[in-house]
């Protein structure tokens, strides 16, 4: 019965491995690809767009034969926009984390700790617009942008975003499993629902909001439609439309494409722990 149950552990992990390393493999061979030489990567990749199908294909190597940061000073150095694109991802994805996460927690701890009318009622309208595909809501979005005059500037996409009903609904499902002992509590200590809030309830949830800012940046960092909707102006969009054009040179995509993904591989392995365990409350004890 042990050997059985050894072997059933083995075969799962290899099953698993093996499943981990096709997810990852694109991630390391465009780390790899990016310390290549312009001559290398051509001689690997060639003109891709003009290859004869039948003759060629692409050589994927993953080690390269001379390790250089040549692609990444061009990026950085010789291609100022890619650090502008850079920088107008950051300024819209950062606030509407902040709103996001702000605004999500306070409607949560209303609708799992106050008690009002039309409660249930309420949450479940917010529970459909989060149902809702997001090219459904992105029509009535741009007409409201439009008769505010907010086309073609950020906060088109910054309001938006703030006010999305995700986090509601996954902060709600975490609240409802804290008992109202705490609230009690803190209401006999002679604490309002606010302090109550920033200084009981959030510590409490700390895995639910660490899960929330996570999947926000993964979001709103690889947004595309809305910045193509409501931003006419390239110089305004963000880095994740840009990089679609950076088409020219192999190896510079390579290296911008390294450069795009840092934020977010650092971010989860920083918080990792918190992700899985928000996750794992959130769903099972919802």
């Amino acid at each position: 019965m042990l050997d059985a149950k050894i072997l059933k552990k083995g075969v799962l992990t290899l099953f698993l491995g093996a499943i981990a390393i096709v997810f990852l493999f694109p991630i390391v061979i465009t780390f790899t690809n990016s310390l290549m030489t312009e001559q290398e990567i051509s001689i690997n990749y060639g003109s891709i767009g003009q290859m004869n199908q039948a003759a060629r294909f692409v050589n994927l190597k993953l080690l390269p034969d001379q390790v250089t940061l040549e692609q990444y000073r061009k990026v950085l150095v010789d291609s100022p926009r890619y650090l502008a694109m850079f920088w107008n991802s950051v300024f819209m994805v950062v606030p509407i984390i902040a709103g996001h996460t702000l605004v999500a927690s306070l409607a949560a701890y209303a609708f799992s700790k106050l008690k009002f009318r039309g409660r249930e009622s309420l949450f479940l309208v917010y529970v459909l617009t989060m149902l809702m595909p997001f090219q459904v809501t992105l029509v009535p979005n741009y007409i409201m942008a439009d008769r505010l005059g907010l086309l073609n500037s950020p906060i088109a996409i910054l309001l938006p975003g703030i006010f999305a009903a995700f986090g509601v609904f996954m902060l709600r499902q975490f609240m409802l499993e804290i008992p109202y002992d705490y609230i009690e509590a803190g209401k006999m200590d002679g604490a309002g629902h606010l302090r109550i809030f920033f200084e009981i309830m959030l510590p409490m949830v700390k895995p639910g909001l660490a899960a929330l800012v996570l999947l926000l940046f993964v979001d709103y960092w690889n947004m595309v439609e809305q910045p193509i909707v409501f931003l006419d102006d390239p110089f305004k969009q963000p880095l994740s439309v840009y990089l679609s054009r950076i088409n020219a040179e192999p190896g510079v995509a390579f290296a911008a494409s390294v450069i795009y993904m840092a934020p977010m591989v650092l971010l989860f392995l920083h918080a990792e722990a918190y992700f899985i365990e928000g996750i794992q409350l959130s769903g099972i004890k919802g």
